[in-house]
């Protein structure tokens, strides 16, 4: 199994984009989520883990005229997404940092990208990290964002118990059946990742542990818009 980063999923590029649909219910639904919860005065976004680019691009049809800057820690994603943005002619608009966005909660005086932003957007990559070091993000988030900010975050969630854990899995496999292949077959395409940085494998926690999370960190509203079994977009305002 070929060895990749952490929040790749996939050993080899060419399935990253189809593959995420196979693998994950109303994918593209829960990017547009994202994406509508946008402040309709941001110009200035911060993307926290870009992947290929997919959320990256929805919000610049929405938006096109803010601009984004994406911190990744994989040279393959930030690849793939440069490729995107450049075809959908928004190259001038984005800008894709190589760099693990745990170091920039950790460490935010090593990253020349300032701290004033009207969103902060992310899309499965937040879990890869322990909740020592999500609490520890969202309060950076929280301190990045100008008044009226918002934090809007889809992720898989750790399921609250076995047997909402059973029926999470069941509407995945159906999910998957449904694009005409099996999850054993998707995860056939997978490859093997070991801790990168700040990330490790899935590191999931309930959806009501980030709300708490949100609210710690001093977010003043913290919603939920979109829920799908194990998958939700959260996140909050400032």
């Amino acid at each position: 199994m070929q060895q990749i980063f952490p929040g790749e999923v996939f050993a080899n590029t060419a399935d990253f984009d189809d593959g995420i649909r196979q693998l994950l219910p109303r994918y593209d639904e829960m990017l547009e989520v994202v994406t509508r919860c946008l402040p309709s005065t941001s110009r200035r976004i911060l993307e926290l883990g870009c992947g290929t680019g997919e959320l990256t691009l929805k919000i610049f049809q929405r938006f096109p005229d803010v601009e984004i800057i994406a911190l990744d820690y994989s040279p393959r994603m930030l690849q793939c997404a440069g490729k995107k943005i450049k075809s959908a002619g928004y190259q001038q608009k984005w800008t894709g940092i190589q760099a693990d966005f745990g170091e920039w909660a950790d460490n935010p005086e090593k990253f020349d990208i300032g701290s004033e932003f009207d969103a902060c957007v992310s899309s499965l990559a937040i879990h890869h990290l322990d909740d020592q070091m999500k609490l520890k993000l969202f309060q950076r988030i929280a301190m990045s964002l100008n008044q009226g900010g918002y934090f809007g975050n889809a992720d898989p969630i750790l399921p609250e118990s076995p047997v909402l854990a059973e029926v999470y899995q069941k509407a995945r496999e159906e999910w998957t059946a449904q694009q005409g292949t099996t999850l054993t077959e998707v995860r056939a395409k997978l490859g093997s990742s070991s801790q990168s940085g700040y990330s490790r494998q899935d590191q999931l926690a309930t959806l009501d542990t980030h709300l708490q999370m949100l609210t710690t960190s001093g977010f003043k509203t913290v919603a939920v818009p979109w829920k799908y079994y194990g998958l939700a977009v959260f996140g909050g305002w400032i």
